[in-house]
């Protein structure tokens, strides 16, 4: 009888996402390894959402999943899929250990979640740092380009703040009434905001649900 489990797939951009980059080898990879391993997939989770923050709409919800219908392994092609900053992996795998959910890297076959193996351990976080390295030289490396097309042409646009694109106006008025303080009552933070939001079903800028990182960010130029 095979060991009931999920697989988490995730991309970085909406984009990768709507191409299928990514998305398609990962979730074949887990498959095999799931396979061989004597694992049953469940359900796969499939998620547009940078590595570098800790809430995530998607992972979320595979845990409130988890919680509720007893399966207790998450499978991911690699460990730099649940996330490239190595804070971040330490964060996740401490969050799912705590839970009583193991978490396997299929490259590997290995338990990231058992902190009572210190070789296991090492290992994923020498994987983590590596992870980590790799996203930093990219970040440089689009840097500078960045600088290179600047140099050139004298301009080089980055990503323009939330409001300024076609359609995000109404949703940026909602978020500022939202923020205003309430007569005798204590400011809404960025979390409750995210969720009435959610709750509104506003899209956000990515077509992703809205988190309180995001908000954070938005308000921060009010």
């Amino acid at each position: 009888m095979r060991t009931e489990s999920v697989g988490y797939c995730r991309v970085s951009s909406i984009g990768q996402k709507k191409t299928g980059a990514g998305l398609d080898r990962q979730e074949k990879e887990i498959r095999a390894y799931a396979k061989q391993a004597g694992y049953k997939i469940s359900k796969m989770y499939l998620e547009s959402f940078t590595g570098t923050e800790v809430d995530r709409p998607v992972f979320d919800a595979m845990i409130t999943d988890l919680l509720d219908n007893g399966c207790r392994v998450i499978i991911v092609e690699r460990l730099d899929r649940l996330a490239r900053d190595l804070s971040i992996q330490l964060q996740l795998t401490a969050l799912l250990a705590g839970k009583g959910i193991t978490l396997i890297s299929a490259d590997t076959g290995q338990d990231c979640t058992n902190p009572s193996d210190p070789m296991i351990k090492a290992m994923c976080q020498v994987a983590g740092a590596f992870a980590e390295l790799d996203k930093n030289l990219l970040v440089r490396k689009l840097k500078r380009g960045r600088q290179a097309k600047k140099a050139k042409t004298g301009s080089c646009e980055g990503a323009k703040p939330y409001g300024k694109l076609p359609g995000e106006a109404e949703t940026l008025a909602r978020i500022k009434q939202l923020y205003r303080k309430p007569q005798g009552e204590p400011r809404r933070g960025p979390y409750q905001i995210a969720k009435i939001l959610n709750a509104e079903k506003r899209p956000s800028r990515f077509g992703r649900g809205w988190t309180g990182v995001t908000i954070k960010d938005i308000t921060s130029r009010f």
